[in-house]
């Protein structure tokens, strides 16, 4: 029965791995997958997890099953993050959050509720968004749609259009929004567009899902998470699905989390019964570990201040990085000769990725002449970019764009 199946295609992202590691090239640069890497190259342990690490393993008592939505604590801790503790959500216990094995876990428990609870619902995407997404909800038999979002002309945020799409949608559909670090442009609504986009769901009546897997990436722990907190106003549901592999760098513990938000208490208990129904079907029941590092941070003042500061390193780094780049890459046009090519808005844009513009063909060029990895879309993963690699790097960008 198996010899009929036919291969499945390698996957967009994860895919470049392979590639990469089977590239003899010494110098080659791996720019795909979205892991922080520091100047070396390594993906670090962080010394708050390495301690919390020592206190789990000091602590834990037994290796029995967890409840379906997982630890008490954990939930508390993830709510905490996202939404403050004395925030009217918490205190009035309107949020429900499971533990799910990453924020892929959290979007198809997500996916999965939507189409059990909420059959005739359209899940709207923004254009480009993680490569991943449409997937995941069609798995889950949601149907998706696009809405404009990047535009390519300014490299920034087409707000206007992307405003009036949303100002179109039907009651009822829900909006897949990023709640920072926009993958893969890097483009994050300003304060004042966030609190217009949070009303025009409001008055729409369309269900926001954040996605949020880059918390404290773009310019804090607390400031990247004021855009979610627009529509956490009283009586609004929402759905968060968060990840914590990028900001504790617990990649392969898939520690991530999927929130649910109800207009009250009770209706928050029925939705949590779904939830669990959802969970139940799928993986019963999350792994332990993760979780219990990420409580024990969050749970310890010090050890969170540790970690805070240990997550601006790796934001600041990045941000070095970035202007960096656009310096190098300045250079490297200048050298060769013939008009400008304008890369400031590496800058401006916030996160690990940076969606440079190059094309399929220029990315390709990039990986066959120089050994360099990107994603077909263009994005950059600017946390692999180092003193080491970058004068190289902008030398290859203007080499395949002036050809």
């Amino acid at each position: 029965m198996f010899q009929s199946i036919q291969p499945a295609p390698v996957d967009p992202i994860l895919g470049l791995t392979d590639a990469f590691k089977a590239d003899p090239n010494p110098e080659k640069i791996n720019l795909g997958v979205g892991v922080y890497q520091d100047e070396s190259g390594v993906t670090p342990v962080l010394p708050s997890v390495i301690e919390a690490t020592k206190r789990v393993a000091a602590t834990e008592k037994t290796k029995s099953y967890l409840p379906i939505p997982g630890a008490p604590e954990y939930a508390a801790a993830v709510q905490r993050l996202l939404f403050g503790a004395e925030h009217e959500i918490v205190t009035g216990r309107r949020a429900g959050t499971a533990h799910t094995p990453g924020g892929t876990g959290a979007l198809r428990v997500t996916g999965d509720f939507l189409k059990q609870n909420l059959p005739g619902a359209k899940l709207w995407l923004t254009n480009p968004t993680w490569a991943n997404h449409p997937a995941i909800f069609a798995a889950a038999g949601v149907e998706t749609g696009s809405l404009p979002y990047f535009d390519p002309v300014t490299n920034g945020l087409d707000f206007d259009s992307f405003h009036a799409a949303l100002k179109e949608l039907p009651a009822g559909d829900v909006v897949l929004l990023h709640g920072c670090c926009h993958n893969p442009s890097g483009i994050d609504p300003t304060a004042e567009q966030w609190k217009a986009i949070a009303d025009t769901l409001a008055e729409r009546g369309v269900l926001p899902v954040l996605d949020f897997a880059y918390q404290g990436f773009g310019d804090g722990v607390q400031e990247d998470a004021a855009g979610l907190r627009e529509f956490c106003r009283a009586g609004a549901e929402l759905i968060v699905c968060s990840s914590f592999s990028k900001n504790f760098g617990l990649y392969r513990e898939r520690v991530g989390a999927v929130t649910f938000v109800s207009a009250d208490a009770d209706t928050r208990a029925t939705v949590e019964s779904q939830m669990k129904r959802v969970i139940r079907t799928n993986y019963s029941n999350p792994p332990a570990h993760g979780a219990a590092l990420v409580s024990t941070i969050l749970d310890d003042a010090p050890l969170a201040a540790q970690w805070e500061t240990e997550l601006a390193e790796m934001r600041n780094r990045i941000n070095g990085m970035r202007t960096l780049l656009v310096e190098k890459l300045a250079a490297a046009f200048a050298e060769r000769g013939g008009a400008a090519v304008d890369y400031s808005f590496i800058q401006r844009q916030k996160g690990m990725f940076s969606f440079s513009g190059l094309t399929k063909d220029q990315v390709a060029k990039l990986r066959d002449e120089h050994a360099i990895y990107l994603v077909g879309s263009g994005r950059i993963n600017v946390a692999g970019v180092s003193e080491k690699n970058v004068d190289r790097l902008g030398t290859a960008i203007a080499a395949v764009q002036r050809g």
